[in-house]
């Protein structure tokens, strides 16, 4: 850290990188007074601000040294805030936010910037990779449905069900950025914060409440950065092995369907891995579609025998994997337990506080109360766990009303962010105390600080059944390297999409292109989505099943490939899908880049992402790259290669060790006996 004084103000900077620039005429720090209103729909939000005051604090006084600094800032003669500067004994960066006068309740600081840096991060962002030119307001929700306020789609979704939808609303915001020029910020707070990237020589952070503190740092390469986060956040713990051994089929409607789906299956040479049921404790009819009845245990109406059944499908190497959310489903049994015991949110008067989620009602489990997270645990460790299921869907997390009262005494508000880290918690230490961490795979959208250590692999949302870039097929890849920088190295996404409304409706060629991603990718998984009957699915005809059986057998042909890199994110925090220039930092055009990406260090993959497109065109770096389909060589740049269905743009690096496995790719994909 180093500290440098002059006339009108100061310079702050680590390992030579400039961080905070203060002169009276350009304050790095405002503070005021707002007031928030939080309006939620079914997990959609509408909030709004009115701010009574903002003050650019110029004059400051400075106390300490070279190896703490307080820098104390004025206003009119009044003390307003003090920011704490000081080197970690990890050698990041501390500024701590300390004296905050007790009025206010907002801060803005602007961090030095430079004209040409971009930015990634800030969670997982679907719409930008780079996210220089906007800003990004932080508050897990529900994405939206189209996400893009000038589509057709987004229109309607806000006018029939106020869910539209902008390009920064997502599951999994994260107060934590990249810099092209090498270096991390992560502010800590659970408050609202709007991150805005729209200026050339200032990165301006607000804050709807006082920051804990501001953490900085820098490295001298992309891995190294990556590696300084995993340390700070933690990451992934390895998948199960059986992961790794084919696709998790999404399937719905009982013992005897799911039995003949994954018969049908096999019978195409499908590699199955597992089948997903999520209406394993049956299901719920509404207007939106095919809803779960949220009571966390096996309905044997719905899946008959299925207690049985799920040992025996596991002794022919399929798992079978189920569902559950943070909430319970109003007047069953385990909302009167949980009611019962003061395990649920109330209101401010300490009466019952329900959650409209589409036509049902459904308590809010405390998991601000210590008691409320063990029975909760005990829930899954004995209706799942004990039960057979080696998986589930972990969903929601991002629900968590403004208004309700919660045991710990703190504001929702402030919970509000915390909420999927808390989430997330429960299901890994559930998994964790019944010794099942290297046999149970469990998986979530929502997320937030701290989600990395606790989170076995993220999935992409809701994503429409469309090849829209903001809300559709593309999307996903974006959310997969911008996660991916910042501790969440395993991602990936429902096949197919998810959300069939106002007349989306998955066709054979998204749903084989989406297949055709996901064998690139560190887990496969189909979902039928909202209205199964709209759609497209993996066993609808011939054509189907025979192009996911190739992609099935390319996926697991790259088993080892795939583990090691696996692997190494669970080491290193080196995520297994990576943007290009993780590696090829001297090459400008590689922090361009969206929609391809790196899978490991030596495969470049370029998904087909457009409607009827049967070449694409791709950026290679500097490298030598073999195409695997056609054996050709390339040197890098800009080249347009054929990708017929079923062979989508994959190239991997001519240096390789794997060189012998990936030249047999092709053959792995037609090895249908």
């Amino acid at each position: 850290m180093k500290f440098e004084r002059s006339e009108t103000g100061f310079i702050l900077s680590h390992k030579d990188q400039i961080v905070l620039q203060h002169s009276h005429s350009s304050p790095i720090l405002f503070v005021g007074t707002g007031n928030a209103t939080y309006d939620m729909y079914r997990g959609n939000f509408d909030i709004k601000d009115y701010v009574n005051e903002r003050i650019a604090l110029r004059c400051f006084t400075i106390k300490g040294d070279g190896q703490a600094v307080r820098i104390e800032f004025h206003y009119e003669g009044e003390l307003q805030i003090t920011l704490c500067a000081e080197e970690t004994p990890e050698g990041r960066l501390k500024i701590g936010f300390h004296d905050a006068k007790e009025s206010l309740n907002r801060v803005w600081i602007r961090l030095d910037a430079s004209k040409d840096e971009k930015i990634y991060g800030c969670g997982e962002q679907l719409t930008y990779f780079n996210l220089r030119g906007h800003n990004f307001p932080l508050w897990t929700s529900e994405p939206g449905v189209g996400r893009n306020k000038a589509s057709y789609i987004t229109w309607q979704a806000d006018v029939k069900d106020r869910a539209g939808g902008d390009y920064y609303n997502t599951n999994y915001p994260q107060p934590t950025f990249v810099s092209s020029d090498r270096y991390f910020v992560h502010l800590q707070t659970t408050a609202y914060a709007d991150f805005d990237f729209r200026h050339s020589d200032f990165h301006e952070l607000q804050c709807w409440a006082i920051p804990d503190y501001l953490l900085f740092d820098c490295e001298q390469s992309f891995p190294a950065l990556v590696h300084n986060i995993y340390g700070l956040f933690g990451t992934q713990p390895e998948m199960p092995d059986w992961v790794h051994d084919g696709v998790i089929l999404g399937i719905q409607g009982g013992t005897e369907t799911t039995l003949e789906k994954l018969h049908k299956a096999k019978a195409a040479g499908i590699k199955v891995a597992g089948a997903w049921c999520q209406d394993w404790q049956g299901i719920k009819i509404t207007s939106f579609g095919k809803r779960l009845q949220w009571d966390w245990q096996w309905n044997p109406d719905l899946y008959p025998e299925l207690d049985s059944k799920i040992h025996a499908l596991k002794r022919e190497g399929i798992r079978f994997l189920g569902y559950i959310n943070p909430y319970v489903l109003e007047d069953f049994p385990l909302y009167q337990e949980a009611a019962s015991k003061g395990y649920l949110a109330t209101r401010q008067d300490g009466s019952k506080y329900v959650v409209d989620f589409g036509e049902f009602y459904c308590g809010v489990v405390d998991f601000t109360n210590p008691a409320a997270c063990e029975w909760y645990k005990g829930v899954i460790k004995t209706n799942m766990i004990d039960f057979g299921l080696d998986g589930w869907m972990a969903d929601f997390g991002e629900y968590l009303p403004t208004d309700c009262t919660l045991a710990n005494g703190k504001s929702a508000e402030i919970e509000h962010n915390d909420w999927p880290r808390r989430w997330a918690k429960i299901n890994h230490e559930a998994i964790e105390e019944a010794g099942k961490t290297d046999d149970i795979l469990f998986f979530m959208r929502a997320g937030y600080t701290g989600i990395q250590r606790y989170c076995h692999t993220l999935w992409a949302g809701d994503q429409c059944v469309n090849w829209n870039i903001d809300d559709g097929m593309p999307s996903v890849i974006n959310g997969a390297l911008s996660s991916g920088l910042l501790g969440n190295g395993i991602h990936h996404s429902d096949i197919g999409g998810y959300t069939t409304l106002h007349g989306m409706k998955r066709d054979r060629e998204l749903f084989m292109r989406w297949a055709e991603m996901a064998a690139f990718t560190p887990m496969m998984r189909t979902h039928e989505g909202n209205r199964p009957a709209d759609n497209h699915q993996f066993d609808t005809d011939t054509e189907t099943l025979c192009h996911l059986a190739r992609m099935t057998r390319i996926f697991t042909h790259l088993k080892p490939y795939i583990k090691a890199a696996v692997k190494e994110n669970a080491l290193t925090g080196m995520p297994v899908q990576r943007p290009l220039f993780m590696h090829y930092e001297g090459d400008a055009l590689s922090y361009e880049i969206m929609y391809e990406y790196l899978f490991g260090r030596d495969l470049l993959v370029a998904p087909v992402y457009e409607q009827g497109a049967r070449q694409r065109k791709l950026y290679l770096p500097p490298d030598q790259w073999i195409h695997i389909w056609s054996g050709e060589h390339y040197q890098g740049g800009w080249v347009e290669v054929e990708a017929p269905i079923g062979k989508p743009a994959v190239f991997y690096r001519a240096s390789s060790a794997d060189t012998v496995l990936f030249a047999k790719i092709q053959d792995a994909a037609e090895d249908l006996l």
